[in-house]
Formats: structure tokens, C-alpha cells, sequence
């Protein structure tokens, strides 16, 4: 019969103890050592609360009744090599990634153009002169501008909080990157992704990614966020539960596109136009307007402004300013008119205040609308979707009353006093001066 050797065959020496001994040393090195490794690469403390929410539960998901918030960038303290090691640590989520709708721009003249400057703007400063790179970088641009959480304009989303040395949401806003120069050449390569972005293309292989960053950082809010993407050094990322889904991405672009200083350096349509009166300064942007000279909402109704424009003001920026009066309000109707005159005391409103109404911005994040109108016979615009429907100018008669979308909760209100607090970049005006009424609306 065949024996068949055992672990220890009869007449093998036996091992001595001291060679056991060794044995189980060198195998509790060999766990031990990979085991201190990965103890050793820094953790975020924002990352290590998510890691044990991981452990224990599903990460903290923002219902879908409430915006998820937008934080400013803030990094971990740690070095290039410790963030790509804890970056490489955190898995790829496997829930459903989708492609992004295309984006088609509707804006036309000068909002078509400020929305491919700044997009190409963003792409270039992001990723460098990197076709590759680019396209993710406006990808999350547009998908942003969909977002209800963000501003509804490509430059608004770019620029957003860049007012603030720790707010800015793209960095090259606020740290002065923009002093850098780059070729014609690169320029026109970024152009050219941000056209196809704005004419339909889709970066598939970031979905609806909100967020990104750079494998050597480690933002604060990255732990909190589904990581569904890798793009060469950049990572992305969306919000987890409902608003990381594709139904989430539903407000309508505005239509127009803010003038933005920062940017008054590289392309002229992005400079302050000159004041036909020939006074120096010009028009007043909205988005300079101090916080003091933001309008009140009308008493009585927190979601509704009727207002008085300051004739300084840019027209293309008026949305500027409803989107700051509105602030985070998921429904904001915000309405004006240029002649104090014609300035209703309350929502309810009349066939006159509506034949005089200059500007209007409604907001419903429920419904996913968010657009501005203007009175194209008071504000020329370059796109006929931007103007107010209407058939003729109504004659002055203080009849009849009628409410735009049935508004609950209206009540009578004094008149609002117009606009204050708006100064020029450049040299003084003269504030309008508030109709004389029995009382004071403000």
C-alpha cells in the first residue's frame, strides 16, 4: 500500500522550539506590517465621520424637500502623496450612473457669448490646456446649471461666491489664477469644447457629477458625496439619494448671462458698456450692488418683491439681483417696474401695473421653473424668448385687478419705495428719489 505523507511524516526530525518560535514572529510581521501602512495615511475627520457612518449605516442623505448645501472649498491638511493614497481608499459607488441630458443654449448676441467665455474660461483654468480634461470641467459647469442648488447661468455657476476670498466654488475665481496668461491657441481649444458643450455634446463619463477635485487634495465635502467617476487626475463626484438623480436636474436655464468683472481683462463683453449720457462709470452691474441695497420683500408676503428700478442699473443684470433679493426661497416672484409711478402697493395687480412691468423673475424649484422676462420695448434683448408676452399696451385705467398665478396669502400693502443703495463702479449719481405717498412702503 502507498503511504501518503502527513504535515509531520513519521521520522522527520521534529522542529525545535526555537525555530517555532521564529516562524510565528515572521507571520505576525507579515500582517502586521500592511496593517500599520494603511493605519498610518491621515484620515480627514470630516472623511473618518463618514467612514463610520459607512460601518454603521447609510451616509446622511438631504431629503428631497430640502436644497442640499453648497460649501465653500475647503481642503484637508494633508500632503499630495497622503490625499492620493486616502483618495485611492474610497471605492467608486455602485449605484446607477447615467449620461446627462444635452444641453442646447437658448441665449443668443451677447449671452451666447459671455456663456462660451466663461465656460471656456472654466474648462482652461481647471484642467489646463487639455481638451480631455476640459470637457469633464464644462460638463459639471452645465450640470450645475440644472441644479436648483446653483445659479441658472452658465457664468453665475462659475463665478459663484467669487466675491469671497473662501467662498468661491471654482478656486481659479478667488486665488488669482486668473493673472495668469495662456496662448491663443489654448484659448481656442477651450472655446471650441465649450461650443460643443453649449450645442448638445455630452461627457459621458461623468453623468450628472456636481463636484470634482484633483487626487493630491482633499476637499471637506468629498466624504459626504457618491464618488462615480476618475477623468486622468480628477475625481467626481454627486450628491447622494434623490438629488445626486437625474430627475433632480430639472431648472431651466435663465436665458441671460451676468457681466463679470473678473473677466472685463480677457473679453470685451464682459466690460462695463459705456454710459450713453457720457458720464463716466457707466451702468451699475447688480452683482456689485452692496447687501444694503438688496430690495426688501413686500410686507406682508416674504416670496414676493415689487420693485423699482434704479435707472443706473445694467438690464442684463437684473437677474443678478432677483436671484440675490430671492436668496434661497424654493418659490421668490420678483417684479419691476422703471417708473415709481407705476410701482403697485400690492400683488394684486392691475391690468396698468401689468402693461408697465419692466423686469420679471419667477422662481419655483418645485415645479423646476426659474426664468427672467423683460419688457423688450423698454430693454432690448438679443433672443424673442426673453421678452413678455403681451398683445398691446392696456390704456391707464385703475379698473379692473388681476393676480398673475392666483397667489394665496396676498394682503393690501403700502408702496414700496424704490431701489437705494446702488452706486457706480466709477464716479456718483444721483439716487432716485421716492414718489411722495402718505407713507412709507420700506
Amino acid at each position: 500500500m502507498t503511504r501518503i505523507a502527513s504535515e509531520d511524516p513519521a521520522g522527520a526530525p521534529p522542529l525545535s522550539w526555537r525555530l517555532r518560535i521564529a516562524l510565528s514572529a515572521l507571520s505576525v510581521i507579515a500582517v502586521a506590517i500592511p496593517a500599520l501602512i494603511v493605519a498610518t495615511v491621515p484620515v480627514p475627520h470630516h472623511a473618518g465621520i463618514a467612514a463610520q457612518e459607512d460601518a454603521t449605516g447609510p451616509r446622511r442623505v438631504v431629503p428631497r424637500k430640502t436644497l442640499p448645501p453648497v460649501e465653500p472649498i475647503r481642503f484637508e491638511a494633508l500632503t499630495p502623496d497622503a490625499a492620493r493614497a486616502y483618495n485611492a481608499s474610497i471605492p467608486f459607488s455602485d449605484a446607477p450612473r447615467s449620461a446627462a441630458r444635452a444641453f442646447h443654449l437658448t441665449g443668443a448676441g451677447e449671452d451666447r457669448t459671455r456663456a462660451t467665455e466663461c465656460l471656456a474660461t472654466a474648462a482652461l483654468y481647471e484642467a489646463g490646456d487639455d481638451s480631455t480634461g476640459e470637457r469633464a470641467v464644462a460638463q459639471v459647469v452645465l450640470n450645475r446649471v440644472r441644479h436648483p442648488a446653483f445659479p441658472n447661468s452658465v457664468c453665475g455657476v462659475v463665478f459663484q461666491g467669487a466675491e469671497r476670498a473662501t467662498g468661491c466654488q471654482f478656486t481659479f475665481t478667488c486665488d488669482g489664477s486668473l493673472a495668469r496668461d495662456y496662448s491663443e491657441a489654448a484659448w481656442e481649444r477651450a472655446r471650441t469644447v465649450a461650443r460643443e458643450a453649449l450645442a448638445g455634446h455630452v461627457d459621458k463619463r461623468v453623468g450628472n457629477a456636481t463636484h470634482y477635485h484633483t487626487d493630491r487634495v482633499v476637499p471637506y465635502w468629498s466624504a459626504s458625496l457618491d464618488k462615480i467617476a476618475a477623468v486622468e487626475s480628477h475625481l467626481f463626484f454627486r450628491w447622494t439619494g434623490w438629488w445626486g438623480t437625474p430627475p433632480a436636474f430639472a431648472m431651466h436655464y435663465a436665458g441671460a448671462e451676468p457681466r463679470v468683472e473678473q473677466l472685463a481683462r480677457l473679453f470685451d463683453d464682459h466690460k462695463t458698456p459705456a454710459d450713453p449720457t457720457g458720464e463716466t462709470g457707466g451702468t451699475v452691474d447688480a452683482a456689485s450692488i452692496g447687501d444694503a441695497g438688496i430690495p426688501a420683500p413686500t410686507p406682508g408676503d416674504p416670496d414676493v418683491f415689487l420693485v423699482t428700478l434704479d435707472p443706473a442699473l445694467d438690464p442684463a443684470t437684473l437677474p443678478i439681483l432677483a436671484a440675490r433679493a430671492c436668496g434661497e426661497r424654493a418659490y421668490c416672484k420678483f417684479m419691476a417696474w422703471t417708473d415709481a409711478a407705476d410701482t403697485p402697493a400690492t400683488p394684486l395687480l392691475s391690468a396698468q401695473a401689468i402693461a408697465a412691468m419692466a423686469f420679471s423673475y419667477l422662481r419655483d424649484r418645485k415645479r423646476g421653473f426659474d426664468k427672467a422676462l423683460w419688457d423688450c420695448d423698454t430693454f432690448a434683448r438679443p433672443a424673442d424668448e426673453q421678452c413678455m408676452r403681451r398683445t398691446a399696451r392696456i390704456a391707464a385705467r385703475p379698473t379692473s385687478t388681476v393676480r398673475l398665478d392666483a397667489l394665496p396669502g396676498s394682503t393690501p400693502v403700502e408702496r414700496p419705495a424704490p431701489l437705494q443703495g446702488v452706486r457706480r463702479k466709477t464716479g456718483t449719481f444721483a439716487a432716485p428719489q421716492p414718489t411722495p405717498t402718505p407713507t412709507s412702503g420700506r
